[in-house]
């Protein structure tokens, strides 16, 4: 594996005991090395990558952690983001993948992905989406982003068909940008637990 996973990309590992310190019963039941993991913000001394896994139902959730060298496929929401990808999805007709498909016909100054339910049903082409289901999003940023650009995505997003979440992703972890434009502030989700912030770049979280 050449770089490591960021949060919300979506692993493929080479077999179930890969997961075998999960001591929910519901995942030895239910997951099997077919269904991909997400990767989760946490830290490890130990170089392991934290994981989560999904059940069949929305409280069906487990943390866990993997090593790199189970990797044996990568799927990142950039990926799922791709205009070609969304365009062959069985799951078009759905809310979040048209919003998605809309957004994917304009030319953004950042790289941007698909996650949460939409991300996994378009990666898996398992139905996990429903009538009122979301589109999460995250956008990539580095650096920092210019609040105008940002305040375009967000008027652009606030007039697709379904609810959008979108969250940016800085080195130190990442905030709602809806918050962080209402309030000047928001948020920010490190390795170390959450911290609010109204310069969520600022190399002091880092």
């Amino acid at each position: 594996m050449s770089s490591v996973p960021r949060p919300h990309d979506l692993l493929w590992l080479r077999d179930g005991n890969a997961l075998a310190a999960i001591s929910e019963s519901w995942v030895s039941q239910f997951w099997h090395p077919g269904l991909p993991v997400v990767v989760r913000r946490d830290r490890s001394e130990t170089g392991l990558i934290p994981v989560g896994v999904r059940g069949e139902r929305r409280e069906q959730r487990a943390a866990g952690w993997v090593n790199a060298a189970d990797i044996v496929r990568v799927v990142t929401p950039e990926m799922l983001a791709a205009r070609a990808q969304l365009l062959a999805s069985p799951f078009t007709a759905y809310a979040p993948v048209g919003a998605a498909i809309a957004l994917s016909e304009h030319d953004w100054p950042w790289c941007w992905g698909i996650t949460g339910s939409t991300g996994y049903a378009l990666a898996t082409q398992q139905p996990t989406l429903h009538a009122a289901s979301d589109l999460d999003l995250v956008i990539r940023a580095p650096e920092p982003l210019a609040r105008d650009a940002l305040q375009r995505w967000q008027a652009q997003t606030d007039t697709l068909a379904c609810r959008v979440d979108t969250q940016v992703e800085t080195p130190s972890g990442a905030f709602a940008l809806s918050e962080w434009l209402r309030e000047g502030r928001a948020l920010v989700k490190t390795v170390t637990g959450p911290i609010l912030t109204a310069s969520p770049w600022s190399r002091e979280l880092q």
